[in-house]
C-alpha cells in the first residue's frame, strides 16, 4: 500500500500505522483524521501547546493533565484523545506532529490520493487548476491530486510542483538563473 511517496518509518511511522490501523478496524478514520487535523491547528496556534509537547522539562503527569484538559475543550475523544495520550505517557510528544502526517499520510495512500504543493506567481483560474490537476494525475499514475497552491511572485512565472519527494522545478527564476550562471561560465 505504501510506496516511497507514503512510506514512513521510524517511530512516527510505527505510532501513525498502529493509529491507522485501529482506526480502520473501527471504522473511524474520518474522525480520527479530523480530531488529528483540529489538534495540528492548535499546535500551530498555541505556542503554550507547543512548549509543552515539544519540552522535555514537564513531566509525564503534567503533560497528561494539560492534554485532557485541552482534548476535552477541543471536543477530542475516543481513539484520538486515548492515542494522544498514549504518546504522552510514552514521552513521545515531540514526534506527534510526524505522527500526525504519517497517519495522513496512510490516509491519503488508501484512499488513492497524491497531494500537491504548487507554488505559481499569480493566482490560477479553475480551467489553469483542473488542468493542472489532470497533468499531475497523469504523473503521478492516475490518482485523485489533492493542490495546495502557494503564491510567491519571486518566481516570476511558470512554477514549481512538488509531489511527495519528487520536486519540478520550471520556474522563470531558476530558468533565469541557470543562463546567468552558463554565461558567467562561457565568459
Amino acid at each position: 500500500m505504501a510506496n516511497e511517496d507514503t512510506h514512513i518509518s521510524g517511530m512516527a511511522g510505527r505510532y501513525a500505522s498502529a493509529l491507522f490501523s485501529l482506526a480502520d478496524e473501527h471504522h473511524a478514520v474520518d474522525t480520527v483524521a479530523g480530531h488529528l487535523g483540529t489538534f495540528a491547528r492548535l499546535l500551530s496556534e498555541s505556542e503554550d501547546l507547543t512548549r509543552l509537547v515539544r519540552s522535555p522539562v514537564f513531566t509525564v503527569e503534567e503533560q497528561e493533565k494539560a492534554l485532557s484538559a485541552v482534548l476535552a475543550r477541543a471536543g477530542i475523544d475516543g481513539l484520538t484523545a486515548n492515542f494522544i495520550k498514549l504518546v504522552a505517557s510514552k514521552r513521545r510528544l515531540f514526534a506527534l506532529s510526524d505522527m500526525i502526517k504519517g497517519f495522513n499520510a496512510l490516509v491519503d495512500s488508501s484512499r488513492g490520493v497524491t497531494r500537491a504543493q504548487v507554488t505559481v506567481a499569480e493566482p490560477l483560474g479553475d480551467l489553469q487548476t483542473n488542468a493542472l490537476r489532470d497533468a499531475l494525475a497523469q504523473v503521478s499514475g492516475g490518482k485523485s491530486v489533492d493542490i495546495a497552491v502557494k503564491i510567491d511572485p519571486s518566481i516570476i512565472g511558470g512554477l514549481v510542483v512538488k509531489i511527495g519527494s519528487r520536486m519540478l522545478d520550471a520556474s522563470l527564476k531558476t530558468k533565469l538563473n541557470s543562463l546567468r550562471t552558463r554565461m558567467k561560465e562561457v565568459g
